[in-house]
């Protein structure tokens, strides 16, 4: 960054827990261990996680990102991105005989295998979850029908299904708590009888990230979360914090940060998606600084513990 002049004497304060989570963890070694066992290029069907840094680290080191699959030659070696894919990619990259290996949070494969057992038992199933994202993508794909998408409780009003005696909904994971709660409030109060899943489809590391945002932000008079703009539950952290009626930004790395952001604040605080890695936070931390911003302090919060294992194809797979 250039010089900057300083515009605050804000002290920083930092949300606990931030940053990466256990399925991005996952993700990234599974495209990293790939291209150490099989040598580039690696193919990844959409960004494996929604953060630019990290996507271009794993360009330079030989991973390929793609929406389709027929542009990547017969017999390569594609990674299924942590979002999920629906049946028919899986089915398409079997059929063109491609070598898959799958980096999709356990977390997102827990919601499918809710929809294959709902539709087992013949229930129509409710998606609560964005539009066009790759998550919603994938789990509506894992039924060729029987599902409805809603995003606000206005769609959840308007929804008109077969029988509402066999219904059933399920969320993307990286929802906003609270959106979601409206939501589902909405289809109970709509339907009545529609089931949820047994546990909260929206992740730990979502839920713990929004939770520390929204125990941080009481005590900010500015938020800025690092994440890039596609990055679901990076949002939803900005959003959180404008909720509890709190500026907040989101920035992709500390190039994004506006020095007028800062004027007359007393205390930034910094959280990140789980997508984001810690090294951008310490960026933006040192152009804060930059900026003027003083002492800086990290909150006690959740310790997460949660570890997902590899791929057993992959780990038990080779080298070429």
């Amino acid at each position: 960054m250039a010089q900057l002049e300083k515009n605050t004497e804000a002290d920083i304060v930092l949300a606990n827990p931030r940053g990466f989570c256990a399925g991005v963890d996952r993700a990234i070694i599974i495209v990293e261990q790939a291209l150490e066992k099989f040598g580039a290029p690696i193919y990844v069907r959409n960004e494996v996680v929604h953060n630019k840094f990290v996507v271009d680290e794993l360009r330079e080191k030989g991973a390929i990102f793609i929406k389709d699959l027929d542009v990547i030659p017969k017999g390569s070696t594609v990674i299924f991105s942590a979002h999920g894919v629906s049946k028919a990619i899986r089915a398409e990259a079997e059929a063109r005989g491609l070598t898959a290996f799958d980096a999709t949070c356990p977390l997102v494969t827990k919601v499918h295998i809710e929809v294959s057992k709902m539709r087992k038992n013949e229930m129509e199933i409710v998606m609560i979850g964005h539009k066009g994202h790759p998550e919603v993508e994938g789990t509506m794909g894992q039924s060729e029908e029987g599902m409805y998408l809603v995003e606000t409780p206005e769609d959840a009003e308007k929804l008109e299904v077969k029988d509402v005696n066999k219904l059933a909904y399920v969320t993307q994971t990286t929802l906003s708590m609270d959106d979601a709660a409206q939501v589902i409030q909405a289809l109970k109060h709509k339907f009545p009888a529609i089931q949820g899943p047994k546990s909260d489809d929206i992740c730990y590391a979502t839920q713990n990230r929004q939770d520390a945002v929204k125990i941080m932000a009481k005590d900010c008079d500015l938020v800025i979360i690092v994440g890039s703009p596609n990055s679901s539950n990076s949002n939803r952290l900005r959003e959180v914090a404008e909720n509890q009626g709190v500026e907040a930004y989101m920035v992709d790395n500390a190039s994004f940060l506006k020095p007028k952001w800062l004027t007359n604040k007393k205390k930034v605080g910094v959280s990140a998606g789980a997508s984001a890695p810690e090294v951008l936070v310490k960026e933006v931390i040192i152009a804060l600084q930059q900026l003027g911003a003083q002492n800086v302090s990290e909150l006690e919060g959740v310790i997460e513990s949660v570890l997902f294992k590899l791929p057993k194809d992959l780990t038990s797979a080779k080298k070429k």
